[in-house]
C-alpha cells in the first residue's frame, strides 16, 4: 500500500527529484503555497530556499519520533497505539502514512521542524559531473549491504561495498563531482564505515556538507571536515589564523595547524608555541603529532623543550621525533649510551656481538623517552636496552663495528641469548628511520628458511621493515616469499603492498592459489587472500583466471565440497576484477583518459 499523504511534498536529492527543480505541487490543495504544505529545496546553488516541514497541524506524526513509529509497525496497532494524528481514520492507514510522510522527509535531509528563514543555498560544485554509466555504478554499489548472504559462504556474487573505496578513489582523481540524488546515501555509507569518510566526503563536495547541519545523524561530516565545513584563511590572513587558532573548535584548529603545517612549518611551530602553555595533555599530543609532516632539524629547540612536559605521552612523542633526526642532541645521547651497551668481542675466534644491558633508568634516560616500568613478563634491563637501541641513529654503528656494512652487522653472531632482543630493536630503528638499507638487511632473502631474515621476529615486524621500501622492491619481496613458502603466512605482507599489485607480485599470488586448488587444501584458509586478490589484482588478470573457473577433480584427500567452493571463488574473482575494469572505463572522461589515477587499474 502506498500511502503517501497529500498535505506534505519533499524534493530533494533523496527523494528522486532532480535538484535544480522547485517544490513540486501539494498533490492535495494543487498549490505549492498552501499553509498546510512545505517545501524543501535541494542542496544546490541554483536553489533559493528551503522551509524544513512543520511539525505543528500539517504533519501527520504527533510528538513521538520515527523509533515510536516503527516500534508501533513491529508490535501492531493493536497492542501500540502508532504516535500520528488520525482522527476518524483507521489506525493502521495512519500509520502508514505517517511513515510515508516521514521517509520522504528522512531523504531529504532535514529534520521536522516550523518553516523558518529561508537557508543560505549551497557553495557550487564546479567539478564535471559524473557520466551516466558511472552514476548508475555509484547507485548499485551504495545499495549493497553487507551480510546479506546465508552462512559464511559468499557465492559467486562480488561484493560490491568493497569496491566502493576504490571507485571513490578513483572518481576523486579523475574530478567528477557527485550526483546531488546520491548524497544521503554516500552520508549513510559514510556515517557507517569510518575508513570510507575522507574519500566519501571528498567525493560529496560542498552539497553534502549543507546537508549534514540539516541532519544531526550526518554532523560527523562537519567534524571531518577541515574548519567545519568552511574554507580555512590563507597564509596571509594572519587575523583570521589567528582568531580560528584561539577560538576554534579542537577539529577547527588541528585542521588550520595540519594546514599552515602544509604550507610553512615555522608559521606552524610558532602557531603552536603561542599556546602550548595552555593547551590540555590530550591536545598537546595531536597537536605534536602533526609535526610528523615536514620533521626537520628546525624542529629540534621546540621538541627539545617538549622533553621536560608534565605529560608522559607528551614527553614520549617528543621523544619518538627527535629519535628521528640522526643529528638530533637526543640521537647523540642514545648513540652514547647505545655504544656503551653493544660491543664486538675480538678475543673470540669468531667476533661476535657482546651485550651489557643498562643497569638503572636514570633520570636522563627517563627525560630522553626511555620508560622506566616494562610491561609485565618483561626483565627491565631488556627493556630499557631495547629502548635505546630504538632510538639510537643506525648510522652510529658502522663507525661502533669498524665500518661494516648493515648486512655485515647484522650477520654477526650475537653472544648470551641477546640476539633476538637486539635485532628486534634494530627493526623498530629502521622502521622509525625509513632506512631502506638496515630494512633490507634485517629482512634478508625472502627465499631464506623461515624467510623471516635476522633480524624479523614476526610478520607485523617483517611488514613494517617492507614499508620503508619501494613499491617495486616490496613486490618483489613478497612475490619472491610466496613462491618459497606459499600463502598461509603471507596474508600480513600483501597488505602492505601497493594496489593493484605488480605484475609478478600478482602471478605469484594466482600460482599459489591455483596449487593450494589442485592440492584439494581447505580453500576456506585461503578466503582472506581470495578477498585481498579481488581488490588488488590487476584486472588483466581474468583472462588468466578463466581456466580456474571449472570445477576440479576431487582428490581421495581433498577436504568435501572443497572443488565447488574454489570454482565458485574463482568465478567471483574474475567477476570483480571485469567489474573493477567496466568501472575504471565508466569513469573515464569523454575524449581522453584524464589525470593520473593513484592506482592504475583501480
Amino acid at each position: 500500500m502506498n500511502a503517501t499523504p497529500a498535505s506534505t511534498t519533499a524534493t530533494g536529492p533523496g527523494a528522486g527529484s532532480d535538484p535544480r527543480s522547485g517544490p513540486a505541487p501539494d498533490a492535495g490543495s494543487g498549490s505549492a503555497s498552501d499553509s498546510r504544505s512545505h517545501s524543501v529545496s535541494a542542496p544546490d546553488s541554483d536553489s533559493h530556499s528551503v522551509s524544513a516541514p512543520d511539525s505543528g497541524s500539517g504533519s501527520l506524526l504527533g510528538s513521538g519520533s520515527w523509533e515510536e513509529l516503527v516500534t508501533s509497525a513491529l508490535l501492531g496497532t493493536e497492542r501500540r497505539t502508532p504516535p500520528v494524528r488520525g482522527a476518524g481514520r483507521a489506525a493502521p492507514v495512519a500509520l502508514l502514512d505517517a511513515a510515508a510522510t516521514e521517509t520522504v522527509r528522512r531523504r531529504a535531509g532535514v529534520r521536522p521542524a516550523r518553516a523558518a528563514a529561508r537557508l543560505e543555498p549551497a557553495a557550487p560544485d564546479r567539478r564535471t559531473a559524473l557520466p551516466p554509466a558511472a552514476a548508475r555504478r555509484l547507485a548499485m554499489l551504495l545499495a549493497d549491504r553487507p551480510g546479506t548472504g546465508g552462512g559464511g559462504r559468499r557465492g559467486a556474487a562480488p561484493d560490491l561495498m568493497e569496491l566502493l573505496p576504490q571507485w571513490l578513489a578513483l572518481a576523486n582523481a579523475r574530478g567528477f563531482a557527485a550526483p546531488p540524488q546520491s548524497l544521503p546515501a554516500l552520508l549513510d555509507a559514510a556515517r557507517a564505515r569510518t575508513d570510507l569518510r575522507p574519500a566519501a566526503l571528498a567525493f560529496a563536495g560542498p552539497r553534502a556538507l549543507w546537508l549534514a547541519r540539516l541532519n544531526p545523524e550526518w554532523r560527523f561530516a562537519l567534524r571531518s571536515a577541515a574548519g567545519g565545513g568552511a574554507a580555512l584563511p590563507e597564509a596571509a590572513e594572519a587575523d583570521r589564523v589567528r582568531r580560528l587558532w584561539e577560538e576554534g573548535l579542537f577539529a577547527e584548529r588541528v585542521a588550520l595547524l595540519t594546514a599552515v603545517r602544509a604550507r610553512n612549518a615555522r608559521a606552524a611551530r610558532e602557531l603552536l608555541e603561542s599556546t602550548w602553555a595552555t593547551e590540555r595533555a590530550e591536545d598537546r599530543l595531536m597537536f605534536l603529532d602533526s609535526l610528523r609532516s615536514g620533521l626537520a632539524a628546525e624542529d629540534e629547540p621546540f621538541l627539545e623543550r617538549a622533553l621536560s612536559d608534565r605529560s608522559r605521552t607528551v614527553r614520549a612523542t617528543a621523544a619518538e621525533l627527535l629519535s628521528a633526526l640522526p643529528a638530533s642532541a637526543l640521537a647523540g645521547r642514545m648513540a652514547s649510551r647505545a655504544a656503551s651497551c653493544v660491543a664486538v668481542d675480538r678475543l673470540r675466534g669468531t667476533p661476535a656481538i657482546v651485550v651489557e644491558a643498562p643497569h638503572e633508568c636514570d633520570a636522563g634516560m627517563e627525560r630522553d623517552g626511555v620508560v622506566p616500568k616494562p610491561p609485565a613478563g618483561r626483565g627491565e634491563r631488556s627493556w630499557w636496552l631495547g629502548q635505546v637501541v630504538e632510538a639510537a641513529p643506525l648510522d652510529c654503528w658502522r663507525q661502533r663495528f669498524g665500518g661494516r656494512s648493515a648486512e655485515e652487522i647484522v650477520a654477526l653472531p650475537v653472544a648470551d641469548d641477546w640476539r633476538k632482543e637486539l635485532h628486534a630493536a634494530w627493526c623498530r630503528a629502521a622502521v622509525r628511520q625509513r632506512d631502506p638499507g638496515w630494512s633490507r638487511a634485517l629482512l634478508g632473502s625472502p627465499s631464506a628458511p623461515e624467510a623471516g631474515g635476522p633480524g624479523a621476529v614476526s610478520l607485523a615486524e617483517r611488514s613494517r621493515l617492507l614499508g620503508t621500501l619501494d613499491a617495486d622492491e616490496r613486490a618483489r619481496w613478497v612475490a619472491g616469499f610466496i613462491g618459497t613458502h606459499g600463502l598461509s603466512e603471507a596474508f600480513q605482507l600483501l597488505g602492505v603492498c601497493a594496489v593493484p599489485w605488480a605484475g609478478s607480485l600478482g602471478g605469484a599470488v594466482v600460482d599459489a592459489l591455483d596449487i593450494a586448488r589442485d592440492a584439494g587444501s581447505y580453500p576456506w584458509s585461503f578466503s582472506g587472500v581470495m578477498g585481498l586478490a579481488e581488490r588488488c589484482l590487476d584486472p588483466a588478470e581474468a583472462a588468466r583466471l578463466d581456466a580456474l573457473t571449472s570445477v576440479p577433480d576431487e582428490r581421495e584427500n581433498a577436504a568435501p565440497g572443497a572443488g565447488d567452493y574454489w570454482s565458485e571463488a574463482f568465478q567471483r574473482l574474475v567477476t570483480t576484477l571485469r567489474l573493477r575494469a567496466a568501472m575504471a572505463a565508466e569513469l573515464t572522461p569523454a575524449g581522453g583518459a584524464g589525470p593520473t589515477d593513484p592506482a592504475r587499474g583501480q
